[in-house]
C-alpha cells in the first residue's frame, strides 16, 4: 500500500513506496551490530562507572560528603553545554575520510578516555593524605576531563553514527537493541568485578582504594580493544546530501526540529529518575538489603530483563511504534519504582530483585527505543530545512542526556544527605542512624516514579510516527534522485540522429521561407 509524503507545511505530496530506506546500501551483518555494540560496552566502562560509583568512592574512600559529589554533577553539566555542542560541530565540519566521518574521533580519543577514567578512582593512591577542598578541586578536575571532554570527543561521534549505518527502520531498531546488549554486558562486567571488591573491602577504605585503583588500570586495556573493534567493523553507507554544514544551518535546523525537542524533554525527565536509581543502588544493597553482594544482584536483576525487551523491539516498533513503546517502558518503570519504595528489604531483601528486574524492563524498553527515536529525527531535520546535522543534533540530544544524569546524581546526592546518610561516618568505617537504611529506600523509589510518569506524558506529545518517518525518508529519496537527474549533463546526440533530425527540420524550414517572400 502506497504512503502519502508530507510537505514541511504537511500537505500531501503523493504516493511512495512504503519500504523506502535501503537505497543500495548493504544490509548490516551480526559484525557490524556486534561492533557497534561493542562501543557502548567500552563507554560504561567509564561514564557509566562513574554514574553507579564514583559517588560511594568519594563519600567511603575519599570522605566527601554526598550533597558535596551531587552538586558537582550537576556544575559539570553546564560545561558540558558548550563541549558537546563544540563536539558536535567538530562532526559536523569533519569531511568524510577512508574511515568515515565519526571513526576517527573514536581511533583519537577512546584512550585519553579511559586514562582519565582511571584517574578519577586514583586520589587516594596518587595522594594518600588527599582531603577537604584538595579533594574537591581533583575530584572536579578529574571528571570535567573524562565526562565534559573526552567521553564526550568519543560518545557524540559514536552515536552520531547510527543514522549513517543505515535507514532501514527494523535495523535502526536492532542496532539500538545491540547498542543496549552493549551496555549491559559493560555495566555487568563492572558490577560483577567491583561489587564483591566493595563487599570484601567495607569499613576498609585504604583496601578499597588499593582494589578500586587495579580495577579501572585493567578497564584501560579492555576499553581500548572494545573502541578499535568498533573502528574496524562498522562502516558508514548513508548518502549526504552535503558535506559540511554552517552553524546557522545547524541551529536552524534543530531549533525547527520539534521531535527532537520532545524527544529532549523525555528523556531528560526518564533520566533523571534512572540516574538516581544508579546513583543510590549501592546504598539501597549495602543498608537497606544488608548485603553489599546485592549491588551485583540487583543490577543483574535489572538487566537481565533486556533478555526478554529486546527480542520483542522489532515488533514493538512494527505494531504500536517507538513512541507508544517508550510510554509503555515509562509506565512499567513507574510500577517497579513503587515496589522498591514499598517493599519490606529489611527482613526480605529478595523482594529488591523483583523491583529492580521491573525497572529494567520499562528502563531498557525506554533506553533502546530512545535511541532509535533519536536517530529518526537525524532525517526529520533534513527533510525539513535541507541539511543533514547527524553531529549537531546527537550533541543536542546527548546533552539533554548529560543533563538527566547530572539531575539524577544530583538528586540522588541531595536525597543521602537529607536522609541523615554520613559520609564521615562511613570513610571511617562506623555504622549508620538507625531509619537511614528506610529513607534510602523510600526516596529511590518515589523519586525514580515521578520521574518516569513525568517523562510519559511529554512523550504523548511526541509527533513523530512510525507511519510520517517512512514517508518522510522516502521523501528524501525522491529529491535525491530528482537533484541527482538535475546534476547529470545531457547525453550528446549521436551523429545519425542529428542528420535525421536536420533532414527532418529542413522542408519547415523551406516551407517557412516561401511564406516569408
Amino acid at each position: 500500500m502506497a504512503i502519502a509524503t508530507t510537505a514541511p507545511d504537511g500537505v500531501g505530496a503523493g504516493p511512495v513506496a512504503p519500504r523506502a530506506g535501503r537505497a543500495g546500501a548493504a544490509p548490516l551483518r551480526l559484525r557490524n551490530y556486534l561492533a557497534y555494540a561493542a562501543g557502548d560496552a567500552a563507554n560504561n566502562l567509564t561514564f557509566t562507572l562513574a554514574g553507579m560509583f564514583l559517588i560511594l568512592y568519594y563519600t567511603n574512600v575519599v570522605g566527601v560528603e554526598g550533597a558535596v559529589v551531587g552538586s558537582m554533577f550537576l556544575v559539570v553539566r553546564f560545561f558540558d553545554a558548550v563541549t558537546d555542542l563544540v563536539a558536535g560541530r567538530l562532526v559536523d565540519a569533519k569531511r568524510k575520510g577512508p574511515l568515515g566521518k565519526f571513526r576517527p574521533f573514536v581511533l583519537w580519543f577512546g584512550l585519553p578516555l579511559l586514562l582519565s577514567s582511571w584517574a578519577i578512582y586514583s586520589a587516594k593512591t596518587v595522594f594518600p593524605d588527599i582531603s577537604g577542598g584538595w579533594a574537591i578541586a581533583y575530584m572536579y578536575i578529574t571528571y570535567i576531563l573524562m565526562a565534559s571532554v573526552f567521553y564526550t570527543l568519543v560518545n557524540i561521534p559514536y552515536g552520531s553514527m547510527a543514522p549513517a549505518l543505515t535507514q532501514v527502520p527494523a535495523e535502526r531498531g536492532k542496532l539500538a537493541t545491540f547498542r543496549m546488549y552493549g551496555a549491559m554486558a559493560g555495566i555487568l562486567a563492572l558490577v560483577f568485578v567491583i561489587a564483591p571488591q566493595i563487599r570484601a573491602s567495607v569499613g576498609d577504605p585504604e583496601a578499597l582504594q588499593r582494589t578500586l585503583f587495579a580495577t579501572t588500570g585493567i578497564f584501560v586495556v579492555v576499553g581500548a580493544a572494545l573502541y578499535a573493534f568498533l573502528v574496524l567493523g562498522t562502516k558508514e553507507q548513508v548518502e549526504r546530501r552535503v558535506e559540511t554544514v554552517s552553524l546557522r544551518d545547524s541551529l536552524r535546523t534543530l531549533w525547527t526540529n520539534v521531535p527532537l525537542l520532545v524527544l529532549s524533554g523525555g528523556s531528560v525527565l526518564f533520566l533523571t529518575g534512572m540516574t538516581a536509581l544508579s546513583t543510590l543502588g549501592s546504598y539501597i544493597a549495602i543498608y537497606a538489603q544488608g548485603d553489599a553482594g546485592y549491588i551485583a544482584w540487583n543490577v543483574l536483576a535489572q538487566f537481565s530483563s533486556l533478555l526478554v525487551v529486546g527480542p520483542l523491539i522489532p515488533t514493538l516498533v512494527r505494531t504500536i511504534g517507538k513512541r507508544t513503546g517508550f510510554v509503555l517502558g515509562a509506565a512499567v518503570t513507574a510500577v517497579g519504582a513503587g515496589v522498591l519504595a514499598l517493599a519490606p528489604l529489611e527482613a526480605t531483601p529478595q523482594l529488591g530483585l523483583v523491583a529492580f528486574f521491573l525497572i529494567g524492563l520499562g528502563i531498557n524498553l525506554v533506553n533502546t527505543l530512545m535511541w532509535a527515536l533519536e536517530a529518526d529525527t537525524v532525517e526529520y531535520g533534513e527533510w525539513r530545512t535541507g541539511n543533514r546535522t547527524e553531529g549537531t543534533t546527537y550533541a543536542v540530544f546527548s546533552f539533554t542526556r548529560k543533563m538527566g544524569q547530572a539531575l539524577g546524581g544530583f538528586v540522588g546526592g541531595t536525597a543521602l544527605t537529607v536522609v541523615g546518610f554520613s559520609a564521615a561516618t562511613a570513610a571511617a568505617g562506623g555504622t549508620q542512624e538507625p531509619g537511614v537504611a528506610a529513607n534510602i529506600q523510600l526516596a529511590a523509589g518515589g523519586l525514580i516514579a515521578a520521574f518516569a510518569l513525568l517523562s510519559l506524558l511529554v512523550m504523548v506529545f511526541h509527533p513523530l510516527t512510525e507511519e510520517r518517518y517512512r514517508s518522510i525518508v522516502a521523501d528524501l529519496h525522491e529529491r535525491r534522485e530528482a537533484e541527482r537527474a538535475a546534476a547529470e549533463p545531457a547525453p550528446a546526440p549521436h551523429p545519425a540522429s542529428a542528420q535525421a533530425s536536420t533532414l527532418a527540420r529542413a522542408p519547415t524550414s523551406r516551407r517557412d521561407a516561401s511564406a516569408s517572400r
